[in-house]
């Protein structure tokens, strides 16, 4: 077993898009610029912005957080974020899921320009994924294949099992896997909570990605001897054990299945962290002009 470790990449590609971004500084004279949108006081979107924030300074971006309370109202929103969509000095724009429910997500992301989707999340940037076309990809599928590329893993012809549909990973995570892109090439089967007997497909996965929710979902029992498992699940637990008051856990039971496994991510250290490298590459290729 060897780990697939999201603190030595991102640490890596940080490294490198900082190099960029100087580079870009010099030629241009401003730095690339993400806008940060957060609704409401939810623990964990407090975490994830803040931690958005940190690394955008870390690599040389500029980076603006516009706060809002629980009672803004969608007319309200929609037309700030159309507001920063006309900002010429704005690479990239992420609102933070989830919103209030009378807040709708779907108009709120297709209210972002997908000049300046970086979140990836756009219709237009998940139509061109589809097609195999420049875009902006969603920042955790993209996250796991600068991963998988950084190790060198080979996944052409392999079965890639994903666990979990949700729009921000399972899905488009499945169309990059069956991509003739590298790493892709995958034959590809999505499960989800109306898939009768999952252990069933994911005991053939050759690279099993679980993105489900659920702690622990994924068993020893479930893993072939031998796959590559990376783990999704960010589940917060409140403990005694941390100075945050919180633990996170994975959707695999780390402890029991990774002696099965060639390749494991950890939770922490793991996917989590190259979420925020998506989301950097997505910034640095929009401050770039290489997508539109």
């Amino acid at each position: 077993m060897q780990l697939l470790d999201g603190k030595f990449v991102s640490e890596k590609l940080k490294q490198e898009i900082a190099v960029e971004a100087a580079t870009i500084l010099e030629k241009t004279g401003r730095k690339p610029h993400l806008v940060a949108i957060l609704v409401g006081h939810d623990g964990g979107s407090e975490t994830y912005v803040a931690s958005k924030i940190k690394n955008c300074e870390k690599v040389g971006f500029n980076s603006t957080l516009y706060r809002y309370e629980n009672t803004i109202t969608e007319e309200e929103l929609l037309k700030k974020i159309d507001e920063v969509n006309q900002d010429p000095n704005t690479d990239g724009i992420l609102v933070q899921l989830p919103l209030p429910k009378h807040i709708s997500a779907d108009k709120v992301t297709e209210k972002i320009s997908p000049e300046k989707d970086v979140d990836g999340f756009h219709p237009v940037n998940l139509g061109r994924m589809q097609r195999n076309l420049p875009s902006f990809l969603p920042a955790t599928p993209y996250g796991i294949l600068l991963m998988l590329q950084e190790y060198g893993i080979d996944t052409a012809g392999k079965h890639c099992v994903v666990i979990g549909r949700s729009n921000i990973v399972g899905s488009p995570m499945s169309i990059l896997m069956a991509r003739n892109t590298n790493p892709g090439n995958c034959t590809v089967t999505i499960c989800h909570s109306r898939t009768p007997d999952i252990k069933k497909f994911s005991l053939d996965a050759d690279i099993l990605i679980v993105a489900i929710g659920k702690k622990n979902f994924v068993t020893a029992d479930m893993v072939k001897n031998g796959a590559i498992v990376i783990d999704v699940g960010m589940n917060r637990e409140v403990s005694t054990e941390t100075k945050s008051g919180f633990k996170l856990y994975g959707d695999v039971d780390f402890e029991n299945v990774a002696p099965k496994t060639s390749w494991i991510t950890p939770v922490p250290g793991g996917v989590g962290l190259m979420t925020i490298v998506g989301l950097l590459k997505n910034t640095l290729a929009s401050a770039k002009k290489e997508i539109y």
